[in-house]
């Protein structure tokens, strides 16, 4: 099982070399809900998301001779740019397994740090019977996205610093896929803000970590028609679903036009450029999914790789208020 300690043993591991990503806050946010609001901006990290946390810990703790054999993942792309940068930086090379209905952007960005793309369609095929023909084939190391021990303690360090940085908080709002940043940061939470309440957001259309949580057997999704692509995991894994039920105080879940209406507003109103998936958290506090008013509320902007035509078309689209 994860603790604390591999969350603080990441933090060494990545002091120097994952940015120490800002804290924002906005006058009109916590004005418009009563709130202080603490927007920890993992859209600014190294590769544009969170993700290189932990996949930068999980393949630094690997042996050389390991490392050598190369390192092979599965990801609609925030884990697959982050894989393909820390190989690159750690001397590995990186064969990612990505759906060919990713966002483009992602994809340019995985290709130009280094790594060998193998695309399949997602309606046709599952990654996870791809990937380990890989493996079988070539014999490199999988770091899946979520469900692994050293990913989800690098991923517990965005939390642990936005805890550092602003002291006690009354509540943690936490973006949802596979869980490897819920269960991180709730490890976090529990070590540094005990009474903090942690509260993970998914999208209404791949709700089944919420599922899961609420009915405490685990529930699966299949490629959810979802905006927010970095949560159309199918399922919560083994090692994050027992970590959510344990540490985790509830969950939650927002529409993707409710998500849409949180880029747009940390984009006009705070100048930050967010992904669909890195606003879930602050899609929640804007809907009213979880009460925050009179609260400290630590927010953690997951990621911000986003596609900006298709951004943009989601703009032109999104219902009146």
């Amino acid at each position: 099982m994860v603790t604390y300690d591999d969350v603080s043993a990441a933090a060494q591991r990545l002091r120097g070399i994952a940015h120490r990503t800002p804290v924002s806050t906005s006058r009109t946010l916590d004005e418009r809900l009563s709130a202080r609001l603490y927007l920890k901006c993992e859209n600014l990290q190294r590769a544009g998301a969170f993700k290189f946390r932990g996949a930068y810990n999980a393949i630094a703790r690997l042996a050389p001779p390991d490392r050598a054999r190369g390192i092979l993942t599965y990801s609609s792309g925030n884990h697959a740019q982050a894989i393909a940068l820390a190989s690159r930086l750690l001397g590995a090379s990186a064969t990612i397994v990505m759906p060919d209905n990713a966002p483009a952007a992602k994809r340019r960005a995985t290709e130009g740090y280094g790594a060998r793309i193998v695309a399949y369609d997602p309606a046709k095929e599952k990654r996870e019977e791809i990937a380990e023909a890989l493996r079988r084939e070539g014999d490199p190391v999988l770091i899946p996205p979520y469900d692994h021990a050293d990913v989800i303690a690098g991923q517990g360090t965005a939390a642990q610093e936005l805890l550092e940085e602003v002291g006690e908080l009354d509540l943690l709002l936490v973006p949802c896929g596979g869980g490897g940043l819920l269960s991180g940061s709730a490890l976090a939470a529990r070590a540094l803000a005990p009474r903090c309440r942690v509260v993970g957001v998914e999208p209404e259309l791949a709700d089944d970590a919420t599922r899961s949580f609420k009915a405490g057997t685990l529930h699966t999704v299949s490629n959810p028609p979802t905006i927010a692509d970095g949560a159309r995991t199918p399922s919560l894994g083994k090692l994050t679903f027992p970590l959510v039920l344990q540490h985790v105080d509830d969950m939650v879940t927002v529409s993707d036009d409710d998500l849409v209406r949180a880029m747009r507003f940390a984009w006009e109103r705070m100048k930050l450029v967010v992904e669909p998936t890195g606003v879930l958290g602050l899609a929640a506090a804007l809907r009213g999914q979880v009460e925050v008013a009179g609260k400290r509320v630590g927010v953690i902007l997951s990621g911000g790789n986003v596609d900006l035509g298709h951004a943009l078309e989601l703009f032109r689209t999104l219902p009146p208020e």
